[in-house]
């Protein structure tokens, strides 16, 4: 290849990787154009985001779980019920494609990340969130702890005895609510789980355990790690059940040999 070829050639490297670079650029300047857009039309809901998924998310790794092992129906009108969540259809409208790409279950527009898709959410589907009724999910983190749910290593703070009974209060209240103990077994099982669950972390003298009968979390990865080990063993058992009776075959085959090179030839 002559030296005007490899030049001509570097040029035109050079030309494809300026123009995907600005393909880029432009893409970019777009994306952020568009949610630029969408938040000038957006509308401001006076409830966090945020904060709701972190007390739904001790809801369904915490409660629910026994819930269900209780088979109890929890009513609606426990502020508990899902449908007491404002941001819960659209959570449940969430697509989680990749690591890096999240996509819109109602009008399957993507996203890089999660932050994006509630940006969009806010500003493009508002309508679709029934505020017409104090369904706010995230005023419960005073019972729920979302605090640690957001941040389970964030540092102790000094325990403030007011907001402390406030709390316990709010918690108690909801164990009443939800889980009356008038409604049989079960709500009196489930209404004792939850005053240990969530109320008796709520005190400033001693040692204060979150969530002590576990949660969804530790459930399955128990049953994660005895699967695992299951699997394990199922191919060591039949390798050593093999290796017996390969020995017992051997075994044989040499008993029945000796009698063979012991046994005198008859004269002729």
């Amino acid at each position: 290849m002559g030296k005007a070829s490899k030049i001509t050639l570097i040029l035109l490297l050079v030309s494809l990787l300026f123009k995907q670079i600005l393909s880029q650029d432009v893409g970019e300047h777009v994306a952020a154009r568009t949610i630029k857009q969408e938040e000038e039309h957006g509308h401001k809901v006076h409830c966090s985001r945020e904060r709701s998924r972190a007390a739904w998310q001790a809801i369904e790794e915490y409660l629910m779980p026994f819930v269900e092992r209780e088979r109890y129906q929890i009513l609606s009108k426990c502020r508990l019920h899902p449908s007491n969540d404002l941001f819960r259809d659209q959570e449940e409208h969430k697509i989680h494609v990749d690591i890096n790409e999240w996509k819109c279950g109602y009008c399957k527009k993507s996203f890089r990340a999660e932050k994006y898709l509630d940006q969009h959410f806010d500003n493009r589907h508002y309508n679709l969130l029934n505020i017409s009724d104090s369904k706010c999910l995230a005023d419960l983190c005073g019972a729920l702890h979302c605090d640690f749910m957001m941040d389970s290593k964030s540092t102790k703070t000094k325990c403030n005895p007011a907001a402390v009974a406030k709390n316990r209060h709010l918690c108690e209240s909801l164990a009443d609510s939800c889980f009356p103990l008038s409604q049989g077994p079960s709500a009196s099982r489930l209404h004792e789980l939850f005053l240990h669950q969530f109320c008796d972390a709520h005190t400033c003298s001693g040692k204060r355990k979150l969530f002590p009968k576990g949660g969804k979390k530790e459930t399955s990865v128990f049953y994660l790690a005895i699967s695992i080990l299951t699997m394990m063993m199922i191919p060591l058992f039949y390798l050593i059940v093999y290796l017996h009776q390969s020995e017992m075959r051997k075994g044989t085959q040499e008993l029945r040999r000796i009698p063979k090179v012991g046994r005198k030839t008859k004269p002729m």
